[in-house]
């Protein structure tokens, strides 16, 4: 097995750039993960789409290389690249062989402080971003999922950070360069890097190219409405999309691997409760899932079940049941096999220079520090029984959020779970 990775280093700019440093001295490459806090959240009002446009623009030129050159640069590194925009950030993440990584951070010192967001690819940025929402307009399975963190959480968290093919259209290149130029800012962001490197040169070496990025005040969010927590989308299929979500408790939060526990024996492989007793039992899905999804201060479990328009009712009802089955015990060997999955993860992780880069930036925006992977197996390692159906007891599943896409609405009210979904809504009503 990999040595174990070294001490997480940590430095803060005098911009207020953090900066994480991960040595792994057992791998050959070396990986950065770059949060910038750029994302959806802080769009202006019916201008959902912007920061993906901006996402997509930062890396068509910047500093002295345009959009080719800029491009030939990262592939005569070898980088491997991915930007990807989240409610609170825009995300870069790239890898590389461990001596290209000096170079590698030029590139996206540029990227960061000097991207030329030409004009003239505007609109083919523009292009795809309307052809990526488009096939998630034309995936039911993607969009019943958007439009239930729509409905968990209310805007602007919860607007799809992709954007919106209605929005899209009034969003200029001038809305774009003001959202750089408002949220393009070192206080906020997180460098980490992980792999084989000499912390000492690579502290240096940021320093020197993001010490002089200006630091920018903080942008206010206004909340915006609450969607209504049962919905249905017309849709023309033979199909029936369906998603329920309902409270948990968020990464920071002591309880969080219980959670996470509980949220595993539901979907955690073949072996779980919603895919034995909905698909290998019943055979009413072809697909069956549920995620803890975490924003820094509140978190969701998201459920997602595909079916026939014939058999959605009762897909509903068995759902339902087996999320709320969870707190009357556990059977043999369940925790066991979750914890196994786990530890399988968390070696991954140790041995990846671009998981390590990418958990400990995550680890700092959400806590404030990074977690070392041996304490996160020892908190995995000692959940039990009686600790899951604790906190099930204190956290019960509720105040639940429904919606289901396709070419008829199930019937809401047709059993006692679903007709509990229902009772917030109806003593607001």
């Amino acid at each position: 097995m990999s040595a174990l990775p070294l001490e997480v280093r940590t430095h803060v700019l005098d911009n207020g750039l953090v900066l994480l440093l991960q040595p792994m001295p057992a791998v050959r490459s070396a990986a950065l993960s770059l949060l910038v806090p750029a994302g959806s959240v802080y769009e202006q009002p019916a201008r959902n789409g912007t920061a993906a446009l901006l996402c997509d623009l930062v890396t068509r030129g910047a500093g002295d290389r345009d959009n080719r050159d800029l491009s030939t640069a990262f592939d005569d590194l070898g980088v491997q690249r991915h930007e990807s925009i989240a409610s609170e950030h825009v995300a870069f993440s790239a890898a590389t062989v461990s001596h290209n990584l000096t170079a590698t951070l030029e590139l996206y010192a540029d990227v960061a402080l000097r991207p030329r967001l030409p004009e003239a690819e505007f609109e083919p940025t523009r292009l795809g971003v309307a052809q990526s929402l488009q096939a998630i307009e034309d995936d039911p399975r993607q969009k019943v999922m958007l439009e239930l963190r729509r409905r968990c959480w209310e805007d602007p968290w919860g607007r799809p950070s992709d954007g919106c093919l209605a929005d899209l259209p009034s969003v200029t290149l001038e809305d774009v360069r003001e959202h750089h130029a408002l949220c393009f800012r070192p206080n906020g962001s997180i460098l980490g890097i992980a792999g084989s490197f000499d912390p000492d040169a690579v502290t240096e070496q940021v320093e020197r190219l993001f010490g002089d990025w200006d630091g920018g005040r903080i942008p206010t969010i206004e909340p915006g409405p609450e969607m209504p927590s049962l919905d249905h989308l017309d849709y023309d299929s033979t199909q029936t999309q369906i998603g329920i979500g309902y409270p948990s408790v968020p990464y920071r939060d002591p309880d969080y691997y219980t959670a996470w526990a509980a949220v595993s024996l539901l979907s955690g492989g073949t072996s779980s409760r919603l895919w034995n007793e909905v698909r290998e039992k019943r055979g009413l899905v072809y697909a069956v899932s549920a995620s803890l999804s975490s924003l820094k201060d509140r978190a969701h479990v998201l459920c997602y079940a595909g079916t026939t328009v014939e058999r959605s009712q009762e897909t509903l009802e068995v759902m339902f049941a087996e999320i709320e089955r969870l707190a009357s015990g556990l059977e043999a060997g369940e925790l066991e096999r979750c914890k196994a999955r786990a530890k399988t993860a968390l070696v991954m992780q140790q041995e990846s220079s671009v998981a390590r880069a990418g958990a400990v930036a995550r680890d700092w925006y959400h806590l404030g520090r990074v977690k070392p992977l041996e304490d996160v197996r020892e908190k995995v390692e000692a959940i039990t029984e009686t600790d899951v159906l604790g906190f099930l007891a204190e956290n019960p599943p509720g105040d639940y959020t429904v919606v289901t896409i396709g070419p008829e609405p199930p019937q809401l009210d047709s059993s006692v779970s679903l007709r509990r979904a229902l009772s917030t809504e109806s003593d607001e009503g």
